[in-house]
């Protein structure tokens, strides 16, 4: 899924609308989290908020969104609450009913950008002593609606807003509308869960104090020079760092080292910060606190905060930092910073968020909806790292201070981190071949492949009458197969890294066969001097892999009818021979 934010979100031209619900007046007391009482305590500010955008699949009428926003509303209790200052200054949170409203058009000023009057909705209504603080938004376009939900973020998480637009789009579904959702169960109730666990241990409570002695008795901050010590005008960077087959790669390697993907990556970050600043990984580390399947259809901030600490970068020291971060974000934080009277915050505070979308029990088409994760524009003073895993790859989005400093300190280390985690995966296992004794890596092609590709082509029994010794055609093709994702054109390279082997695989969802995806391998080819030594058995169990991971479950091959070796070849292999395949030239 995509990560930007509100100044980078991709909105077409339209008309703007904003659904304004009725709220009641404040009703009985809630109890606080840690989290929330940190954030809203901050005060009414604009760029607090989160959101998710994502395309309406069909048309729909307004006032149907309406109806199936009240039933999420009505679903999650967080979204019927709201904070309020005590008496003492302290954040307090109170229930509040919410009845049906109007839609509102918010018209774009001549020049201004659908973006910016999207901001300066959303920095209004979802403020956190806002009643409510969220809110619903539709674009109006000639290309269908757009959706965006957006709340501030002492209410939701990330999680949460997967949570969000699955119900709304459950709602909206004619099928299912007729089956009221049940109350999913509240965040207050995970909040006073929390609060009656028992204390930390002293062996945690040692732990957390030296961490935050190292990190001068703040919060870890970010190992690099930012520039002026206050609040500036934020820059924002989105970088998508793995396709699918990178990260499968990455992933693949970490497998083979017996570690996490997440490990693997804290490997490449201690690498990068020892390198830059001679200096261990160490950040706040948030971590999710849904410890129970009780909460996974629940809606509220599950965020608590710990600190992820890596000085060796290897894959089991990384392990271990990243288990440790777990264990320490396990027990109720307002009792184990009480010594510092909270959370000892000071500028520069760096922070790293992974997130496995794929590992998620709650799901949504991401790429069918173009749903896209929006933060706020905010003013900063410290460095937060978002990383976001799903089917398409690896995505990173980070904030930090516009200053000069900055861009070149985060900028730098984000420049070398990207390159080292796709360096890991260009090296990674998964892409090695053993065969007979001898090494060889199977990788995605290049455009400086096409010469070598070709050449295998043609040095075929039936390549001198099919192939063409210009090189056009095959550019062009080249062209076409790497602007679309459902192919995968594959060269071996040997030790000398020469290419000696080729093929072109690609996934195509279908209905037949119960909603079946397949797996095409075409234009597998073997330099003669390396067939009937195991390497096209090796490339096909690597094909069988490569979509497997994609979903599919049927790899299918054709060849001439006048090839009995390559018939005999993938017999072996336990292809059957179950179709008649038919082809004319058109």
């Amino acid at each position: 899924m995509r990560l930007t934010n509100v100044t980078h979100l991709r909105l077409p031209f339209g008309r703007l609308w904003g659904y304004d619900v009725t709220a009641s007046a404040l009703g009985r007391r809630l109890p606080v989290s840690f989290d929330q009482r940190l954030h809203v305590g901050a005060g009414d500010r604009p760029g607090s908020w989160m959101a998710l955008s994502f395309r309406l699949p069909a048309p729909t009428r307004r006032e149907a969104i309406a109806e199936a926003w009240l039933a999420v509303i009505a679903r999650h209790g967080t979204l019927r609450s709201a904070f309020a200052p005590g008496a003492d200054g302290d954040p307090v949170l109170h229930e509040i009913e919410i009845a049906p409203g109007s839609w509102v058009e918010h018209p774009v000023a001549s020049g201004q950008a659908v973006n910016d009057a999207l901001r300066d909705i959303l920095d209004a209504a979802c403020s956190p002593y806002q009643r409510p603080s969220h809110r619903l938004c539709v674009l109006e376009t000639a290309a269908g609606l757009t959706v965006v939900i957006a709340a501030d973020h002492a209410h939701v998480d990330m999680w949460s807003m997967l949570v969000i637009a699955r119900d709304l789009l459950s709602a909206l579904d004619t099928e299912r509308a007729s089956a009221k959702p049940m109350p999913a169960p509240a965040f207050v109730e995970h909040t006073q869960a929390l609060l009656d666990r028992d204390a930390a241990p002293d062996h945690v409570r040692q732990r957390w104090e030296d961490i935050i002695a190292d990190s001068g008795g703040v919060m870890p901050q970010f190992p690099l020079p930012l520039g002026a010590p206050e609040p500036h005008r934020e820059r924002v960077e989105v970088r998508d760092v793995f396709d699918v087959d990178d990260a499968a790669a990455f992933a693949a390697q970490a497998r083979d080292d017996g570690v996490s993907t997440l490990a693997r990556a804290v490997v490449a970050m201690t690498a990068v910060t020892r390198e830059l600043a001679d200096a261990p990984l160490r950040a706040v580390f948030p971590v999710h606190s849904r410890f129970e399947d009780t909460w996974h259809d629940s809606v509220g901030w599950f965020i608590t905060n710990s600190v992820l600490e890596s000085d060796v970068a290897e894959p089991h020291a990384a392990a271990a930092a990243v288990k440790e971060a777990v264990q320490l974000g396990a027990w109720p934080l307002a009792d184990v910073l009480a010594p510092w009277g909270g959370m000892p915050v000071a500028p520069g505070m760096f922070a790293i968020s992974w997130l496995d979308l794929r590992r998620l029990p709650v799901r949504i088409d991401s790429v069918g909806l173009d749903a896209q994760y929006v933060s706020a524009a905010t003013d900063t003073d410290g460095v937060m790292l978002w990383f976001i895993l799903d089917e398409s790859g690896l995505h990173l989005r980070c904030r930090y201070p516009d200053t000069v400093e900055a861009r070149a300190s985060v900028g730098g280390w984000l420049d070398l981190l990207v390159a080292r985690l796709q360096a890991d995966a260009r090296s990674s296992v998964r892409g090695r071949l053993q065969v007979a004794g001898r090494i060889f890596r199977l990788e995605r092609a290049d455009r400086g492949d096409i010469g070598g590709i070709a050449a295998l082509l043609f040095d075929d029994q039936f390549g001198a009458d099919r192939e063409s010794v210009e090189l056009e055609r095959y550019e062009a093709a080249f062209s076409a197969i790497a602007r679309d994702s459902s192919h995968y054109l594959g060269v071996v390279r040997d030790s000398g890294d020469h290419i000696v082997a080729t093929m072109q695989l690609t996934v195509i969802p279908g209905l037949s066969r119960s909603g079946s995806t397949r797996l095409q391998i075409e234009g597998l080819r073997v330099a003669p001097k390396e067939r009937s030594q195991g390497l096209g058995a090796a490339m096909l169990e690597w094909a069988h892999e490569f979509g497997r991971a994609r979903g599919a479950r049927l790899a299918q091959v054709t060849t001439d009818e006048a090839r009995d070796r390559t018939r005999a070849f993938y017999a072996r292999l336990g292809y059957e021979t179950a179709h008649v395949g038919l082809k004319r030239h058109i």
